[in-house]
């Protein structure tokens, strides 16, 4: 899901190093963004294979060990991709392998040279008396689709105003405000680095601030009130696991010979000598680690740990290119996603404390497709779990999917077909142009005057990529009706994002005609795409739910593959 508050940028890693060039280590650069210098310090390492991995420090971002999706290193060419933000980097090192001459790529092309070597931190502002605004204000930015919580901390300094912002719901801390004034009642203050600027005035009381953030061309109402302790705005997750756990956890990694790639994961192992049933956890699209992180929850750690006390191993790993996991995200389909699936039930299989013949795959969202893929070909699947999981092509899924999340969202019906309107062309030019040349000219032309300059270049980049190409056409059907092995389908009844109604009928149908008689299908009341306990099924909601999984979905799956297992 794509982030709708963006920061100016994120980075992360992994990929194969075939050059003799040495660019392990740290690495600063400082990126020109709308006038602001946003200071970087690249660090990047070796997987145990040899392969590069990277993380990125967004210094003045205060946002640190961002993970790279990819890097590789040919012939002195550098090139790193970052999927959550479509941004991308290519440079060329020098013969000493002192320096990176190159261009960052998100929309419009930014000249970015690293250096090698850390970032000197800035000296911090001195204190002077505190002005009758310092402290730490609140506020909410509702995009229309989403709800991003924002802290604004105010400090006097013997400079003047000094000011950062939190973003809590993006995990985004001390985000340096490039200026900010005050005068009389009006403040008004900008942030360079992610292009985004406020203006408001104070009530006579003290007390809040009402007035406009505007970012990327679109402005959105924004009240910041006076909070006194900001710490306490931290989203309570009352579901996830502390430790220690009543059974093992271990770091592991295993190979995909099929794509020459590492995987990272983790494992937990009830107390005993087994053998267990064994479930690998397949993750949704995106970017996503072993947890399925999302919206400051980690759905994939509670079904884990939920699982693993119910007496069932449980494997889950970061996406190829993501965390410690090799491999290159950017250029991944859904079918690479598969491949790693079967490299993880062929690990299983070596574990001593797994029964071989009762390991299955439990995917969620795309995930969810990709567990399929998997146990259509691979005899040693013995179940499969689908977790709001498509049942039709994403040319299909998209526009529905565009529905259901603006209606959840209050817009009018007429704005709503609207958009759909204009998201139908798009995917008609995407699915007609097969040239990126000539979809990133008709793109533009279509888009002209309706999406802001500066967000341009991130939607062409996002639905020219191969995986949204594959994700367009991909039918469900031909491979779910070759399912022989007992398969569990679960919808909540609020998803926006795979409603149920659109989504169901065509999964059964689909099994049905491949003569399956060992399937369940339960639309679960009440229940979001992320099976949190919701009123509306909006986006909005995931991160306002302290629910991370509702207990109801979570017995659901752990009693069904319990079923599956007894025999």
């Amino acid at each position: 899901m794509k982030r709708l508050f963006s920061l100016a940028i994120m980075i992360a890693s992994s990929a194969l190093a075939v050059a003799a060039q040495d660019v392990t280590g740290d690495w600063n650069g400082k990126l020109n963004v709308n006038g602001g210098e946003l200071r970087l310090v690249l660090h990047i390492t070796k997987n145990a294979d040899g392969s590069l991995k990277a993380t990125l420090d967004s210094v003045d971002q205060g946002a640190n060990g961002i993970p790279v999706s990819s890097i590789t290193l040919r012939d002195s060419k550098l090139s790193l991709a970052v999927s959550a933000v479509n941004g991308s980097y290519e440079g060329k090192v020098n013969a000493d392998a002192s320096e990176i001459a190159g261009t960052w790529t998100q929309g419009a092309p930014l000249e970015l040279n690293f250096h090698r070597g850390g970032v000197a931190a800035k000296p911090k502002p001195k204190p002077a008396k505190a002005s009758d605004i310092d402290g730490e204000w609140f506020g909410t930015i509702d995009t229309g689709v989403g709800r991003l919580r924002v802290v604004l901390h105010i400090l006097n300094t013997e400079d003047g105003l000094n000011a950062t912002m939190d973003s809590l719901d993006q995990n985004a801390k001390g985000i340096p405000v490039t200026s900010i004034t005050r005068s009389g009642s009006s403040l008004k203050f900008e942030i360079k680095t992610i292009g985004g600027s406020y203006d408001g005035a104070i009530n006579p009381n003290l007390s809040a601030f009402t007035g406009t953030w505007s970012q990327l061309g679109k402005s959105f109402p924004l009240t910041l009130k006076r909070v006194k302790d900001a710490s306490e705005l931290e989203l309570r997750r009352p579901q996830t696991p502390l430790k220690p756990y009543p059974y093992r956890e271990e770091e592991v990694s295993y190979k995909n010979p099929a794509a020459n790639i590492e995987l990272a994961a983790t494992i937990t192992l009830p107390e005993g000598r087994g053998p267990f049933p064994a479930v690998l956890l397949m993750a949704g699209s995106g970017p996503h680690d072993r947890d399925e992180t999302i919206m400051g929850h980690k759905p994939f750690l509670v079904l884990a740990d939920y699982l693993t006390r119910k007496g069932i191993v449980v494997l889950r790993a970061d996406k190829r290119g993501v965390g410690k996991s090799g491999g290159d995200y950017s250029k991944a389909v859904m079918t690479d996603f598969a491949s790693d699936a079967d490299a993880g039930v062929a690990y299983l299989k070596t574990r001593a404390e797994v029964d071989p013949k009762k390991i299955g795959l439990l995917g969620h969202s795309e995930g969810a497709v990709e567990a399929p893929m998997s146990a259509a070909h691979n005899p040693d699947v013995a179940f499969v779990v689908m977790m709001a999981g498509p049942g039709v092509p994403g040319d299909q899924l998209l526009p529905e999917q565009m529905r259901r999340i603006e209606e959840a969202s209050g817009k009018s019906k007429d704005e709503i077909e609207k958009d759909i309107a204009l998201q139908r062309e798009i995917l008609a030019i995407v699915e007609k142009d097969k040239d990126d040349a000539a979809l990133d000219k008709d793109l533009r032309e279509k888009l002209a005057g309706k999406v802001p300059e500066a967000q341009m270049g991130m939607q062409v980049k996002a639905v020219s990529s191969p995986w949204f190409r594959n994700l367009l056409q991909y039918d469900p059907a031909p491979v779910l009706s070759k399912l022989t092995c007992p398969v569990l389908v679960l919808n909540g009844e609020r998803d926006v994002q795979v409603p149920p109604q659109q989504n169901l009928p065509p999964i059964r149908k689909a099994l049905e005609s491949g003569g399956n008689k060992n399937f369940e299908i339960d639309e679960l009341p009440g229940l979001n795409h992320l099976f949190q306990t919701s009123k509306t099924g909006g986006i909005a909601e995931y991160s306002e739910i302290e629910e991370t999984m509702s207990p109801i979905a979570l017995e659901k799956v752990a009693s069904w593959l319990l079923k599956q297992s007894s025999g």
